[in-house]
Formats: C-alpha cells, structure tokens, sequence
C-alpha cells in the first residue's frame, strides 16, 4: 500500500489507516484480532482510536501485542468518559492519557490528538501544557489537533501540534481551504477523518437525528452523479476524493468487516480518481454549498 510522509513528524503512513471507533462496542477480542490481522496484512500501519470510544482502546491493547512496532498507534483525549472530573479539566487529562497507555499496553503512542476540544479551552492553555508535558515524559511522541471548523484553524494557527485530524470528503469539503493549506505550511501530517461520508448515499431515507444525516442531506443537493454507480465505484471514488486532496496523508476508515481493508486498498489500486474527476466534484461543492456547510466534528 502507498505511504506518504506525515508532515514533520518523519513518519511513513499508509494511505488508509484502521479507525477504532466502530470496534469500541458489541464485537469481541478475537473479532478484533482478526480486523486488526487483516489490516497490517493489507499494509496499513496507522491505527486510530480515543479515549471514549467504549473498549476500542483496550481490545486493541489486548490483541496489538509484538506487532505494536509495526503501526503507528493514534489516540485522543479530552472527554472524561468515565472520570469525575468534566471535559477538558487538566487533572482528569492527565489521568486519561495514562489510562490510554494501560489500555493500549504501551509505554507511548505516536500521536496524542485533543478530541474535538473548542477554541475558547485552546485559548485557555492548560490543555495544550498537559499534551506538552505528555510529550516530554516521553508518553506520546507528537501531539495534535483532532476536530474541524474554526476551533481547529485557531489550533492550527497555534503553530504546537503537529498533526491535524479533520473531516475530508465528498459531503464535507470545507477543510480544504479553510485548515488543511494552514496546516501543510506548518509542516503538521494531515489525517482525514469521515472519509466516506459514513456511507451517507447508501440510505434511502433517514431520520433527522441519525448520525449520517447531515451528510445524506448535504449528497441530495449535490446529486454527484456516481452516486448512481455500483457500491464499490462510489467508494472507489469517495476514498480517491479525500487521498487526492492536497495535503492529505491518510484517511480513517472504521469496520467490523476484516476483508474490507484489502478490497479498499484493491479499489484504490485499481481505480485511482482522475484528475478530472476530482476536479468535477470539487467544482461541485463550490457550486452547491452552503456556508453553513461547516466541517463536522
């Protein structure tokens, strides 16, 4: 599978990295075992979960074993998910990120990213102190921003992290200009997050409330037209979008089906989005977005 360099960090990622959130619930260890087995064989070295993702961070742990020096392992922080103490406070901060090195069973990570944290709490400091302290105890090895919109062109403009998580793809573009371009001039790895939508176009209806359904609605006014192709063309070309933004490193993808990593990374393979086409799907957006089509945290 291609790698591409992560901005300054030095590290070599692959395209498309593991995402753990859909793991985090209802699957068991050997189910983990498995995806995570059929990823690195498929060539992907980047795998990506947080600290309030159910028990994705301790499965992985549980199963990553000797094959930890062959990934580079992304976590994040921020929420309390199980701690007294509220979002964001230091002290609880510091306690989840020693939590995620238990859970992980690990000494470090490469990559501690703050989970979608506000530009009002940046602004305050001590969150930034907590990942810089982190960092120097040797606990993580680089520090980034995970989130979207303004809160993460302030975090970018800060010139501390070194790596961006972001929403990039068919039905969420605003990162291109807004963030990405700011983040490659201050050297940071850029990981799209979303990549795919959430598979948005694959519902014939949804409720308001459902997770998918800013961008199902966003695809209905922007009617691509592959969006009438077989499944595999609209992924195919959903995950080309994202990987030929400029700037874009690697791309998340989360999945309970192991052979899923080794038919995306044949569909990338195969069919490499034209320029052209990329070209059509921007001019797209321009044309039909509105501006409240702001970068999903």
């Amino acid at each position: 599978m291609e790698q591409r360099s992560y901005g300054k960090t030095g590290m070599k990622v692959s395209v498309l990295g593991f995402g753990g959130s859909e793991i985090g619930t209802g699957i068991s260890k050997p189910e983990v075992d498995r995806l995570l087995g059929s990823a690195i064989e498929a060539g992907l070295n980047v795998i990506d979960t947080a600290e309030c993702y159910g028990d994705s961070e301790e499965l992985i742990g549980q199963v990553l074993g000797p094959k930890r020096e062959e990934v580079y392992l992304f976590t994040k922080c921020g929420h309390a998910s199980g701690f007294d103490q509220p979002d964001w406070d230091p002290v609880m901060l510091s306690k989840s990120i020693d939590r995620s090195l238990r859970r992980l069973n690990t000494e470090y990570v490469d990559m501690i990213h703050l989970h979608s944290c506000s530009e009002e709490v940046l602004r305050e400091g001590s969150v930034i102190e907590v990942l810089k302290r982190a960092k120097e105890a040797g606990k993580t090895r680089f520090i980034g921003y995970s989130g979207d919109h303004k809160d993460a062109l302030y975090a970018v403009q800060t010139g501390v992290f070194d790596s961006l998580e972001t929403s990039v793809n068919i039905a969420d573009q605003e990162a291109i200009e807004l963030t990405i371009p700011e983040a490659r001039k201050r050297g940071m790895g850029v990981t799209a997050k979303r990549p795919l939508a959430n598979v948005a176009w694959t519902y014939d209806t949804l409720e308001e409330t459902a997770y998918p359904f800013v961008y199902w609605n966003r695809l209905r006014d922007l009617n691509y037209g592959f969006l009438g192709e077989s499944n595999e063309e609209v992924i195919a070309k959903a995950l080309g979008f994202t990987l030929s933004v400029p700037g874009v490193d690697t791309a998340i993808v989360g999945t309970k089906k192991p052979n899923r990593w080794q038919e995306n990374a044949d569909l990338l393979r195969e069919r490499l989005l034209a320029k052209e086409d990329y070209e059509i799907i921007r001019e797209r957006w321009i044309e039909v977005a509105s501006d409240d089509w702001t970068g999903r945290t």
